[in-house]
């Protein structure tokens, strides 16, 4: 999608602090952290969102899953722990329409979050 800032980071478009990218998935720093680590994890395909998941194209999705383990070894927060979140919609706080996930770490978080 043209308009879609995390497509335009994943086209190279915008520059971004990139962690992680393979052929479906891209890690990258978040430009407003709300934690001492604060990744987000993208699909590198436009999908707006949890609701525009479908059989076609979950699979990146399923990657995404397996490539978390890998991203917070690298980030060194595997043992201590993270908080992996995904918002969606409005009312979720979704702030950009393309699907992705947080990962914060680093510190100890609190609960409830919001």
């Amino acid at each position: 999608m043209k308009d879609c800032l995390f497509c335009k980071i994943v086209n190279k478009d915008i520059p971004a602090e990139i962690i992680y990218e393979d052929k479906s998935v891209m890690a990258f720093k978040d430009i407003n952290p709300q934690a001492p680590v604060h990744v987000l994890v993208i699909p590198k395909i436009h999908v707006a969102g949890m609701n525009d998941v479908t059989e076609t194209n979950s699979e990146v999705i399923k990657e995404i899953f397996e490539t978390i383990p890998k991203i917070v070894q690298q980030l060194n927060i595997s043992e201590t722990g993270y908080r992996l979140v995904s918002n969606s919609g409005e009312d979720g706080m979704q702030t950009v329409q393309h699907f992705h996930f947080h990962i914060l770490g680093g510190r100890s978080l609190k609960w409830p979050p919001g």
